[in-house]
């Protein structure tokens, strides 16, 4: 482990310094957060490693089958949460991260506990660079911009709140905080900019906010989700919306988990179907394209001791024909699946594999999906990460 390490960061110092980066060049972007401080022994417990090796990366996928890092950031970021606590807004000017949960000494032990810092990435720097750190709410998760980059919502898991950010460039502040009645985990905008859902994870509901101008307010629309709902993404037509319910508070449990489908168009939305997927589903992703979407299924494989270990997670791909979302295929992937990513045609599919620290390469045709047997070598644990434009 300390000798991957040791090479992650030589690799990241290296891009730092010798790196020529060109936004022309390096669309469309991948940001991807690597955690360097969690992992777990045999029976799923965490193992903790001080803090200081965090990286995020700024990964150019113009050539998805053979994508280049083009930066790498000192920037701590967590696995502790949704792999979407990193986001790269409509124009490609700038990415936010939340650092939700560090680790810190106590006593002789380490232990961790909850950050509020969200990062500002200027993208448009060469090489991209840190721009600026808010202060935000506790413990910092899913977080979304809004269609026209002009705001952004932080989900805070720590204390029970979405905090509203004004984006103007790399000026990000942020105007005003959103109470909510429990911990949201993720919150991300309808495609018409005007509503907004909220991922409760242990109300398992999903609410509903209005979004008017500047003005975010939470609309008391809730909706029963599956056990659990990590992660929400409507879709392109923003006819529906999608959640990843994983089913045990953010592990593997044995049993099959849902995909809730919402019907954004009904008044008020409402959930019309549940379709099941594998074990301990997290990270979610829909096409650009609108007709297929993939749950991210994590099967135990940091649980070497439980009884439904698997060595390696899977993909469940979803086909989506207007409001009718059905199961059709699995694909197994790396070890502890997190993110996974579309590039912006829907022609490629990218999942982060945090155990095997590379990303699987899918090939995406129609509804059809296939492994490339190709795999994208990262310095670290990818435990996030987003497309941009």
């Amino acid at each position: 482990m300390s000798r991957n390490h040791a090479i992650g960061l030589s690799f990241a110092a290296a891009l730092l310094l010798g790196s020529s980066f060109s936004t022309g060049h390096a669309k469309p972007l991948m940001i991807v957060g690597l955690d360097e401080k969690l992992l777990w022994d045999d029976s799923g417990k965490p193992v903790l490693s001080a803090a200081g090796k965090d990286q995020v990366l700024i990964v150019d996928l113009a050539s998805p089958e053979t994508p280049k890092i083009v930066a790498a950031l000192p920037l701590k970021n967590s696995v502790v949460g949704p792999p979407v606590n990193v986001a790269i807004d409509p124009s490609g000017t700038i990415a936010l991260v939340a650092d939700s949960v560090d680790v810190v000494k106590d006593g002789a032990a380490l232990k961790q506990v909850l950050d509020n810092k969200i990062y500002v990435v200027d993208l448009r720097a060469d090489p991209p660079k840190l721009a600026a750190t808010l202060t935000g709410g506790k413990q910092p998760s899913g977080l979304s911009f809004s269609p026209d980059g002009k705001m952004a919502l932080v989900a805070n898991r720590g204390d029970n709140s979405i905090s509203v950010l004004s984006v103007n460039g790399t000026d990000v502040k942020i105007t005003d905080t959103v109470a909510m009645p429990d911990s949201p985990s993720h919150v991300a905008f309808t495609p018409d900019g005007k509503r907004a859902l909220v991922a409760r994870f242990p109300a398992h509901k999903i609410s509903m906010l209005d979004v008017a101008g500047d003005k975010v307010t939470y609309s008391k629309i809730d909706l029963p989700a599956g056990q659990w709902p990590y992660n929400v993404a409507a879709a392109p037509s923003g006819k529906i919306a999608l959640t990843s319910d994983n089913g045990n508070a953010g592990a593997s449990d044995g049993s099959v988990d849902t995909t809730s489908v919402i019907d954004l168009e009904s008044n008020p939305p409402r959930i019309i179907d549940r379709v099941v997927v594998g074990d301990g589903p997290e990270g979610l992703a829909i096409s650009p394209k609108g007709d297929v979407a993939v749950s991210v299924i994590l099967r135990g494989s940091n649980m070497k001791n439980a009884y439904f270990y698997e060595k390696n997670g899977s993909i469940t791909v979803l086909k989506i024909d207007g409001k009718k979302v059905s199961k059709i295929q699995d694909i197994e992937v790396g070890g502890l699946p997190e993110a996974a990513v579309f590039t912006p045609d829907g022609k490629y599919l990218l999942v982060g594999n945090y155990l095997t620290q590379d990303f699987s390469i899918l090939k995406v045709d129609g509804t059809n999906v296939t492994d490339t047997g190709k795999r994208f070598q990262v310095p670290g644990h990818p435990a996030s990460a987003r497309m941009g434009p």
